[in-house]
């Protein structure tokens, strides 16, 4: 018996379609490699952050400042591409961001007015 014409159309598709986050990494000296299954961070921290891909996962560096994480469970992406370990700050706009992130910088104190 073949039930597929009775499934509805989004649960057919999930497991066949490809979701993917991009992140870039702003800031002097900040880059990302990937050694074996794991993410080696530079964050401007005195030790590189480490972070092992789940297996249902694929972790790609394009250049040294651009990560792609792509799998299948969006849950897990957006779990493992959390801004957690260096989150933009606001007056600069240095950390790791989402690709298409537009971040709104705060003046600094001698640029107020007067």
């Amino acid at each position: 018996m073949d039930f597929s014409g009775h499934l509805p159309t989004t649960w057919r598709w999930e497991y066949l379609t490809v979701l993917r986050r991009d992140l870039q990494l702003v800031g002097v000296g900040y880059r990302a490699n990937i050694e074996g299954k794991d993410l080696v961070l530079s964050l401007g921290f005195s030790h590189p952050v480490r972070m092992s891909t789940p297996g249902d996962l694929q972790v790609k560096v394009e250049e040294n400042t651009r990560i792609v994480v792509s799998g299948n469970d969006k849950c897990s992406i957006g779990e493992f591409a959390a801004l957690r370990w260096r989150p933009p700050e606001p007056y600069k706009g240095k950390g790791v961001r989402y690709a298409n992130e537009v971040i709104r910088l705060k003046e600094g104190k001698a640029e107020k007015k007067k």
